[in-house]
Order: C-alpha cells, then sequence, then structure tokens
C-alpha cells in the first residue's frame, strides 16, 4: 500500500505519524489533495480527515462550518467518501461517545479576582457540549455519507492504514 498524505497537514502532527507509517513500513509520498488528508492509491474514493481531538472536530463544526461543509459537498460531488479519524483519546471510541463528552471550553472551571476576592467561573456557557456536537455528526453523517473514526495519538497510522485497506 502506498499512502498519499496532503502536504497541508501540521508539521509535529505529520512527523508523528510518518514515524508510525516507517515503524511499520507503510509508503508514503506527499502531495495537495483534493479533499482530506490520507489516501492510499489503491482506492483514490476513499480519504481520510484527521482531526486531533473532539476540539478541533467541533472548531470545523460550528466555528468553521461553510469552509468545512465545502470539503464535504466537493468529496460527494467526486463520488469521495471521506471517514473523519478523530484522535481524542481512549474515553472516546465511537460516535455515540461523543454524547457524553464534556467540552472543557464549557466545563473546565477557572478563578479570576473581582474586587479582590476570588470568583469561580465557567469559560464559556455558550460553547457545545457533547450532546450538541454528537447531534450535529450525527446530521454531517447522514446527509453528507461520512463516518467516524476514533484512535489515540500512538495509533494514528496504524489506524489509517486499516481503514484504507477496510475500504477496499
Amino acid at each position: 500500500m502506498q499512502i498519499q498524505v496532503d502536504t497541508r497537514e501540521h508539521k509535529k502532527e505529520w512527523e508523528r505519524i510518518r514515524t508510525q507509517f516507517d515503524d511499520i513500513g507503510v509508503k508514503y509520498f506527499r502531495s495537495k489533495m483534493y479533499v482530506g488528508d490520507y489516501q492510499s492509491l489503491d482506492n483514490p474514493r476513499l480519504v481520510i480527515d484527521r482531526k486531533k481531538d473532539l476540539q478541533e472536530l467541533c472548531g470545523n463544526v460550528c466555528q468553521q462550518h461553510e469552509r468545512f461543509k465545502a470539503e464535504l459537498v466537493r468529496a460527494i460531488q467526486q463520488d469521495i467518501k471521506i471517514v473523519i479519524l478523530v484522535e481524542h483519546g481512549e474515553d472516546i471510541k465511537t460516535l455515540e461517545d461523543v454524547y457524553f463528552w464534556q467540552n472543557p471550553r464549557k466545563h473546565e472551571i477557572r478563578w479570576k479576582t473581582v474586587n479582590g476576592r476570588k470568583v469561580k467561573t465557567v469559560c464559556s456557557e455558550k460553547a457545545v457540549d457533547g450532546m450538541q456536537l454528537y447531534k450535529s455528526l450525527c446530521t454531517i453523517r447522514d446527509r453528507y455519507n461520512v463516518d467516524f473514526a476514533f484512535c489515540e495519538k500512538s495509533e494514528t497510522g496504524k489506524k489509517i492504514v486499516e481503514i484504507l485497506n477496510d475500504g477496499r
């Protein structure tokens, strides 16, 4: 298998994944991709769009919605299947687990000083919580034929290969 990697992948993230590819003997090359971040030359109609965690995915879905939607539409127009691979960690293994995610932007407690007294504040009451994100991802899955996969950062390279092999 030879994997094409988008040149716009973040340098640090790519270096980590490249090391994982090297460890398992995967061949790869880098060039700009039309959609997504990774694809196998054996099946160019299947791409993986990697997200570093649910926080990044939440930003794409909520704050960068139009750009994100445009990529999904481009994929459908070209008959390309997208799998969004989220490197969140061991607590999120399925799409259903997203429902119970606690967004640190909403649930993180911070202390600030007001009139000489420490006051407890929540980061942002308007931040999206797991239930809202789950509903949005289900809509994206159903409307744009997108699959979601989850892994830990230490297994991303292996998971990319697994998804691309299974999609043949």
